[in-house]
């Protein structure tokens, strides 16, 4: 029967027309290949009301049994699910790779691309319309941004958040730091094996990242900073129940994205990754922020690169009182004094508070109401830990040993390290360090330059977390406790000391610093950012024409993929092939 042309439409008439949802292209046609789709579900449980007219939302769970950092995923994932399936969502747990930073050997670096391949060709091929991305420990959070970029479905990202502070003998203790601080005091002979046992047992109490101001809460930081989780989601501690909470609330919101088409292309614009420099540099972050965020940043279309960070460096000061750059507090402390979000607004003259977040609202809506609680954890701007004139959180150094750069953070050692010349103790490999800095007759004095090569991307190969490299065990017992140390390695970010990083070209392809050798005088000058080595340039061609390139460190295998397409440190050591410019973009699969 047909309606009066004066009666008034009901209430679904008046609703907003729904966008199309890609999953439909499984599961709507009335065809024989979605039949097989539609019966395949059914055999698993699931009702046709379970996904008709609904978002299915991809939760990308990196849980693993030997991944400590991410232990509470498996309760966390159905924390997720509950919040899509309130918000008429369809769950599907999809299980992707778990780079454990502890266990994973030669290093987490060499596979994040695996993990960005992995998570963007997940979310290509299956039928889905959103995803929830679960990491937190160091490399999970890049890796899984970089596949979702490329991808770019609506993406929401859910930290695993920071383990408990540690604890022995009433002492407080941080991940990373305090290992290498009891370390060198055990080599010094000043703690017994029975207080280094007692540190081992203490340190880490509960699931989560490290707790201290390392990479994995930098880069949790950073997702949340660019506007890819929700507002104080990446500083809640793994085992607090607000971290539950945030969990469900990041699934209603994955919805609500979808039907709202709100994808990573329309949030992680060039002021976006401006904002989370920023806030890398106030927070004091890891180095391993830069390679990370180059590689996010190229992803989406936007150059950024090492001049970036220097600049943000010389202007926001350092105003988190976090290990190891802070002296004193841990991630539990600053998510009791407000956490990233009070952070932000304390440096909101830094921001650009205009950029569009996951939750639908800009950076200012987010912040506008956050406090700080703490002014001794997170510092006035007239208070700070560091400024620009100390060198910044970050500093970038350029010079003929590092034409292409290299890093080093400034606040974590002592300041007469920011203008040093001394001679190069150069080693060409770990095993020939470790060996040599237990050797108590080893020629080396605090003024030394400390030097190890054929450690980055494709000489480590992945470029390994050694670059604080160990005190020689004679200036140990001598008191030492810093020197100037040199490498194309990364360095975890719970380290600390006088270590300049990231030295590009690396030496395994043959940049400058294959050719320096022990005894060459190298200088750092961080107030002009500049790092040498003092050999004449006609014997650096001599001594370019005799080196030899090493082998190949893999002849086979996804090794042998990275050895030929991971670029520089300085440029994110993405894979070549996985940058935006290389080539068309891949279409959507062909269902027939």
């Amino acid at each position: 029967m047909t309606k009066d042309a004066g009666a008034q439409p009901d209430a679904a008439a008046n609703a907003p027309e729904k966008r199309k949802l890609r999953s439909e292209r499984w599961f709507g046609p009335a065809d024989l290949r979605s039949f097989g789709h539609r019966s395949r579900a059914m055999q698993m449980g699931y009702d046709p009301e379970d996904w008709t007219g609904k978002p299915v939302i991809a939760i990308l769970n990196t849980w693993s049994d030997i991944n400590p950092c991410h232990m509470h995923f498996r309760q966390r994932a159905e924390d997720v699910k509950r919040g899509i399936l309130e918000a008429g969502g369809f769950p599907l747990e999809l299980p992707a790779i778990s780079l454990s930073e502890n266990f994973m050997k030669p290093t987490t670096m060499l596979y994040r691309n695996m993990l960005a391949m992995e998570a963007e060709e997940l979310l290509r091929a299956y039928p889905v319309d959103g995803a929830v991305l679960m990491g937190g420990c160091d490399k999970t959070t890049p890796g899984l941004l970089l596949g979702a970029t490329s991808m770019d479905i609506p993406a929401i990202y859910v930290p695993a958040g920071p383990m408990l502070r540690g604890n022995w003998h009433g002492k407080t203790l941080g991940s990373g730091a305090d290992s290498w601080k009891y370390w060198d005091e055990l080599r010094a002979g000043k703690i017994t094996q029975e207080d280094w046992q007692g540190v081992e047992a203490g340190i880490a109490r509960s699931a989560g990242t490290c707790m201290t101001m390392g990479t994995a809460s930098t880069m949790t930081a950073i997702a949340e900073a660019i506007g890819l989780s929700l507002p104080g989601a990446s500083s809640i501690p793994a085992v607090d129940s607000n971290h539950i909470r945030m969990a469900k609330s990041s699934g209603r919101r994955i919805v609500e994205m979808v039907w709202e088409d709100l994808k990573p292309s329309k949030i992680q614009t060039k002021t976006a990754f401006f904002n989370a420099i920023a806030v890398a540099m106030a927070m004091g972050c890891s180095t391993n922020a830069i390679i990370h965020v180059i590689a996010m940043a190229r992803r989406a279309g936007v150059e950024i690169g090492l001049d970036d960070f220097d600049r943000a460096s010389r202007t926001v000061p350092v105003i988190a009182n976090v290990r190891p750059t802070g002296q004193t507090y841990l991630m539990e402390d600053f998510y009791y004094a407000g956490g990233i979000a009070a952070l932000m607004n304390r440096i909101s003259d830094f921001l650009t508070l205009t950029c569009l977040t996951v939750t639908g609202k800009t950076v200012g809506e987010n912040i506008g109401k956050a406090e700080v609680y703490n002014d001794d954890v997170i510092r006035p701007l007239d208070k700070p830990m560091f400024t620009g004139k100390d060198g910044g959180a970050l500093t970038v150094l350029r010079g003929n040993l590092a034409p292409d750069g290299c890093v080093m953070k400034p606040a974590c050692c002592d300041p007469k390290f920011h203008k040093h010349s001394g001679p190069a103790l150069v080693f060409d490999d770990y095993p020939s360090l470790k060996k040599a800095v237990e050797d108590e007759t080893l020629d080396v004095t605090p003024d030394h330059v400390l030097v190890l090569r054929n450690a980055g991307p494709l000489g480590g190969p992945g470029m390994p977390e050694w670059g604080m490299l160990p005190i020689p065990k004679k200036l140990i017992k001598q008191g030492v406790r810093d020197m100037l140390r040199l490498s194309d390695a990364r360095m975890s970010g719970t380290s600390y000391g006088a270590c300049v990083l990231h030295v590009a070209p690396e030496s395994y392809i043959g940049g400058p610093l294959a050719l320096l050798k022990t005894g060459d005088i190298i200088s750092v000058d961080v107030e002009q950012r500049s790092i040498s080595m003092d050999v004449p340039e006609d014997e650096l061609e001599r001594r370019r024409a005799a080196w030899v390139p090493p082998k190949p460190r893999y002849e086979r295998g996804y090794g042998w993929m990275a050895a030929h397409h991971m670029r520089q440190a300085n440029e994110g050591c993405d894979f070549d092939f996985l940058q935006t410019d290389f080539g068309t973009p891949v279409p959507e699969p062909v269902i027939y």
